[in-house]
């Protein structure tokens, strides 16, 4: 095991979808290159295409977005529109949508 990862795409993604009952509009496909999983601390880059669907926090994440436009809107009125360049954190807790507008990719680091 080497101490130093570069963080590319370079691992056999995995594609997924939201579940049916979690999915508002859209047929969103997740793609995920998860580059490290280690004691509750999971991070890598992930994809989606157009769609939108809920989502229900329990963990925290950073993420940083790297191409693509979205929008993440909490339970609480909270509104937060994401392109290029934008960083944030979701906390335990948070609840609300995502819509991709236009494919979005984004670099995580998640705590569990």
């Amino acid at each position: 095991m080497t101490h130093l990862l570069a963080v590319t795409p370079d691992v056999t993604p995995e594609t997924d979808r939201p579940r049916p009952d979690m999915l508002i509009s859209g047929d969103p496909v997740f793609t995920t290159w998860s580059l490290e999983e280690t004691d509750g601390l999971y991070c890598g880059l992930w994809e989606s295409t157009p769609g939108k669907w809920r989502m229900d926090y329990d963990e925290w994440e950073y993420c940083r977005i790297l191409s693509g436009h979205s929008v993440i809107e909490g339970d609480d009125g909270t509104r937060l529109e994401v392109r290029a360049g934008d960083s944030f954190i979701l906390r335990p807790g948070f609840s609300g949508t995502w819509e991709v507008i236009e494919t979005t990719r984004k670099d995580y680091v998640i705590r569990s």
